[in-house]
């Protein structure tokens, strides 16, 4: 499966997957949600070592002011459903515009950059945030093409189930923390 994922990120053409069985397609959705989320947590560490030795003060996270803003259930619904569904409506769905296009690689491969460089919002704008923002978005850039992929290669509706997956696993754990509670510092 890697080697095939390698293959089509190398060359992306939209061109949908045969295979209709839906054990092939979860456990395809499954494994490419596990790679999102090792990949994100990578960048993630890798971003806290850099900030922490540079003693960089990249402000807070919008995710920090919506725990404190919304209710924890409000918060999932909005991560999990209606986030998954308006960003792959805009940055997968045009996908099948180009598919016959010549220019699909290029369309496919800005949509993932647009898709991680709005994600520069979560984020205080500073000087800091601009000059890291390659890194900062480097996780969403690579779940959107991932997302991507499976988009082609099952449709629209599989990557709104891998991007609310992928959102239900990040923020999971603090939203159940603020239902019961317990500080998050």
């Amino acid at each position: 499966m890697l080697s095939d994922l390698l293959s089509f990120l190398k060359q992306p053409i939209y061109q949908e997957d045969d295979n209709t069985q839906w054990a092939y397609r979860w456990y395809y959705l499954l494994h490419l949600t596990l790679l999102a989320l090792g990949v994100s947590i990578f960048i993630g560490l890798c971003t806290g070592i850099l900030q922490s030795a540079l003693g960089l003060n990249l402000g807070e996270h919008a995710l920090e002011e919506w725990l404190d803003d919304y209710s924890p259930l409000g918060l999932a619904f909005m991560a999990v459903i209606v986030a998954p569904f308006l960003e792959e409506l805009v940055f997968r769905g045009p996908l099948l515009w180009f598919r016959n296009s010549r220019h699909f690689k290029v369309v496919f491969y800005i949509m993932a950059l647009l898709f991680g460089y709005v994600h520069i919002s979560n984020f205080e704008m500073s000087y800091q945030v601009m000059a890291l923002s390659p890194l900062l978005v480097a996780p969403q850039i690579s779940v959107g093409l991932l997302l991507g992929t499976i988009r082609v290669k099952f449709g629209l509706l599989w990557s709104m189930a891998m991007h609310g997956l992928y959102n239900l696993v990040l923020t999971a754990p603090m939203v159940l923390l603020k239902l019961v509670n317990i500080p998050l510092e």
